[in-house]
């Protein structure tokens, strides 16, 4: 119960202080003139006033409000090393039970720092300051955090917090512990496909003292360099960038006796290779009416540097025009075919015969460019079926199909089995119908012998498009020189952009295109695990994930050509994947984690704001076994710890359940007190 005095006036405050003033004038008058019943006169007027004010006793019902503390256990990855997930759950049941025996203190636990695949580093202040949102302020009787001290959202200032109480504390873990990792320093983002990136780092050793590691650097699972490396001491390497898109550098250092965790020895750099310029040398026979198609194609790709020459006029051609009258380019051979032909990623022979412009050596290095890594495409006419075809030079030991000659029909180019499987036909758009929406093809090449399966076929399943390798090389044949049709728009033209784009892209080795291949993808909160092939099943894939869990997944094909399996990306790092001959890699969240970049323990990282805020930061298990402070409750303090004792805040709130009020003048008990007043000023005058 409290019982206090409230005024409810009965005229505006300006009134009350207007006869106040009056009154105080009156009394001084009466006092210095010495008048007789002053004071009768001088309390019936204040009785007025106090009337006027309308005083009331009040009595409030209150009941005390518990003073909230709180608790925030750390599950963070870095808690599963050693023993500190067993002490944090020993301490957390310790912790909870001791507060509870504190009378008038309401106790709130709450896990944070989960792995989730998304957040980096470990966040408790968050997870705090969520468990108190609906907590005001004058409650609030201290937190404890029990956690390894690797926090990585701790506040500038306590004032951030938003409380006033102290903020303990318990650190897991021993003040021994042992850990190497691997530092990246300065790393590149992106790098030009064929040059070399320079990648810094640095070996830190905690705990350790004059070692040596063994450190290797690998670049997606290719060891690149190996050597001896001293702890603190800073090391640069240098990484070709090998292909477009993501390249994965692996930095790591070999483990040391008795270190908490293996998972941060490894570092990893992501580098995404970009092609400078794509070189394409694309040589034209004869004149024909889609001679234009692929030139047009290729100087619209702005990646693509392109080098055109048509055959105007053959060397055998003489009609005795003087050389220098000529307004013909001549055909610079030797300096394409020999001096400069490994500049070019592919080299296009659209309805080219021969003609004496090339000798015979020249082809010879040609074959020898595919066998090394180049490509080469032949959009094949009549040419290809004539005594001068290509087929009839050294190119034929890399072209994948023999020509016997022309047949002139129309027909519809469908995907074969094949086709609907490789990522250069796989959903071309019109496929899917019988007959296919797009135009016809009116000639094609006949051929025997293939040594591959076509992906796309003509008249009577005979081969239209063909892709192979050859050595480190690659090779495409399209046995028609009527895709020109599409491009015009004639009978509403097909998807020649798409076909001859993703075509001049898997020869010249995009990723995106190989026919067999593993890759992972992030998609959400999921890791996709998804499986390129040419064949009928495929075996299972084994991830592992980047604290070395291993999972075994069985994919299933829903898109010919393409398998999957999906799992939860619940961990930030490196993933892997490996069907027994295919490996996939990706990073998931940041290169390098903060998890995993410090992982001993420490009472450092929270010791300041802990004693800003009148609390403490020091270690429960040191000794081997958990051994808490006392918890005691401080009513008024500035500081809440001691030797062997850790405090909370007790508050004295409280809420209002009912109130009553009693009014002093208010019916007969002011009639008599106001009659009282005048009768006894008027007994005063009649003396």
């Amino acid at each position: 119960m409290q019982y206090g005095i409230a005024f409810a006036p009965l005229v505006p405050a300006a009134v009350l202080w207007v006869a106040l003033a009056a009154i105080a004038v009156i009394a001084l008058v009466l006092l210095l003139g010495r008048s007789r019943g002053a004071w009768v006169r001088i309390a019936a007027l204040g009785l007025i006033l106090l009337a006027l004010s309308n005083p009331s006793f009040t009595r409030e019902e209150r009941e005390p409000l518990s003073s909230v503390a709180a608790v925030v256990v750390d599950k963070s990855p870095s808690q599963n090393f050693g023993t500190r997930a067993a002490e944090a759950e020993q301490a957390k049941e310790q912790l909870v039970e001791r507060l509870k025996q504190l009378k008038g203190v309401e106790v709130r636990v709450v896990e944070a720092g989960q792995a989730d695949g998304e957040t980096d580093g470990t966040k408790l202040f968050g997870a705090l300051t969520s468990a108190l949102s609906d907590v005001p302020t004058d409650r609030v009787a201290g937190a404890f955090l029990i956690t390894d001290g690797r926090v990585h959202d701790i506040p500038a200032s306590a004032a951030a917090l938003g409380f006033q109480a102290p903020v303990h504390a318990l650190i897991t873990g021993r003040s021994n512990e042992r850990d190497r990792r691997i530092a990246i320093v300065a790393a590149p983002r992106f790098g030009i496909v064929g040059q070399v990136q320079t990648i810094t780092y640095r070996l830190d050793d905690q705990g350790i003292t004059g070692e040596r590691a063994r450190v290797v650097v690998r670049r997606d699972g290719e060891v690149l360099n190996e050597r001896t490396v001293t702890s603190g001491q800073t090391v640069k390497v240098d990484v070709e960038i090998k292909h477009a898109g993501a390249n994965i550098v692996e930095i790591e250092a070999s483990p040391v006796e008795n270190e908490l965790t293996t998972v941060n020895n490894r570092a990893v750099v992501s580098i995404d290779g970009v092609r400078d310029k794509l070189r394409v040398l694309l040589v034209s026979g004869e004149p024909h009416s889609g001679e234009r198609t692929w030139r047009n194609l290729l100087k619209s790709d702005a990646s693509v540097d392109l080098v055109h020459f048509t055959i105007l006029r053959p060397p055998e051609k003489q009609d005795g025009t003087p050389i220098n009258e000529l307004s013909l380019i001549a055909f610079p051979t030797r300096e394409l075919f020999q001096q400069k032909i490994n500049e070019f990623q592919l080299i296009i022979f659209d309805r080219y015969a021969r003609q004496g412009v090339l000798p015979i050596a020249y082809f010879d290095n040609i074959a020898r460019y595919v066998r090394n890594g180049g490509a080469v495409l032949v959009s094949a006419g009549p040419d290809y079926a004539s005594t001068t075809s290509i087929w009839r030079t050294p190119l034929d030991s890399l072209l994948p199909a023999e020509p016997v000659g022309v047949t002139e029909k129309p027909f519809y180019a469908h995907l074969s089995d094949a086709g609907k499987r490789h990522p250069v036909t796989r959903g071309l758009e019109g496929s899917n119908s019988e007959p296919p929406k797009w135009s016809r093809f009116f000639r094609t090449v006949d051929t025997r012998n293939a040594t591959t399966p076509p992906l796309m076929t003509a008249a009577d399943n005979a081969p239209l498009l063909l892709l192979s390798h050859y050595g480190e090389g690659r090779v495409a044949l399209l046995l028609s020189d009527h895709i020109w049709l599409w491009a015009r728009g004639y009978e509403g033209g097909g998807p020649h952009l798409d076909l001859l784009r993703r075509m001049s892209h898997w020869l010249m080795k995009q990723p995106d295109l190989d026919e067999e291949a593993l890759r992972l993808k992030v998609e959400g909160k999921d890791l996709q695990v998804i499986r390129q092939t040419m064949a009928d099943n495929v075996p299972p894939v084994t991830v592992t994930s980047p604290s070395g869990q291993t999972k075994q997944l069985t994919l299933t094909s829903n898109d010919p050509g393409t398998w999957r399996a999906s799992l939860p990306a619940d961990e930030l790092g490196l993933w892997q994947a490996t069907d027994g001959t295919l490996k996939a890699l990706i990073n998931v969240g940041p290169v390098n984690p903060k998890e995993f970049s410090e992982v001993t323990s420490t009472p450092d990282t929270l010791r300041p704001l802990a004693q800003t805020t009148g609390g403490d930061a020091r270690r429960i298990a040191d000794s081997g076994s958990v051994e808490l402070p006392r918890i005691i409750p401080v009513h008024s303090a500035t500081s809440f710890r001691g030797d062997n004792w850790l405090g909370v805040r007790m508050r004295d709130a409280s809420v209002v359940r009912g109130v009553g009020v009693l009014p002093m003048f208010t019916g007969l008990i002011g009639l008599l007190l106001l009659l009282g007043a005048f009768a006894a000023t008027w007994l005063r005058e009649g003396r």
